[in-house]
């Protein structure tokens, strides 16, 4: 199977070389990727992440998580859609998070949009309404997609609706990691484990 880029753990099962390793990862793959996420806050978190993980390592991310949820008030998209700049100050002086300005206004600017959204039934059923027909299988690596039709459209409407951070490949890591697709390589003790695609 390591032909395939998976490895089998100890525990005799068959994850990517990326969940591998580092417990904090392995715990992520084996119980968070790839699950659905249909709630507001949910997906109004990931968003959040996927933008701060640009040009980052996930492993970082999910590191500093609980401090990203302390800070942004556990991610209450009305709560972070009404900080000003002082909230601003706080967090980029806050060692626990990923203090990029560009990133901190990202995510209040689309707390604010994804409370107009429920103006239009809500985050969750937006970002749904984007899942494709047919989900990839992958054998490598290198046969995951980066981005897809899906994605770019997804993207583009976000944009339209006054998100930002928000571009083709980081929706698809955002569909890939919420269960809208299934990315899992084909092999892998996870794939098919949302429910919501064949193994």
């Amino acid at each position: 199977m390591a032909e395939q880029g998976l490895v089998v753990g100890g525990d005799g099962l068959a994850r990517p070389a990326w969940a591998a390793y580092d417990p904090l990862l392995r715990e992520y793959y084996d119980t968070e990727w790839g699950m659905p996420v249909r709630d507001e806050r949910g997906l109004y978190e990931r968003i959040c992440l996927e933008a701060f993980q640009s040009g980052l390592s996930w492993a970082t991310i999910l590191r500093k998580r609980p401090a990203f949820r302390d800070a942004f008030d556990g991610f209450d998209p009305e709560a972070v859609a009404l900080y000003g700049e002082a909230d601003v100050r706080r967090l980029m002086s806050n060692e626990g998070i990923v203090r990029n300005g560009l990133k901190i206004r990202a995510a209040i600017t689309n707390a604010a949009a994804t409370v107009r959204l429920r103006e239009q039934g809500g985050l969750a059923a937006f970002v749904w309404s984007f899942r494709p027909d047919s989900t990839p299988m992958p054998r490598t690596p290198e046969e995951i997609p980066t981005k897809s039709p899906e994605s770019e459209a997804l993207a583009a409407a976000l944009k339209r609706e006054g998100f930002v951070f928000v571009g083709p490949t980081t929706m698809f890591a955002l569909m890939s990691a919420v269960g809208l697709v299934d990315v899992h390589l084909m092999g892998s003790h996870r794939r098919g484990s949302s429910g919501l695609w064949p193994a």
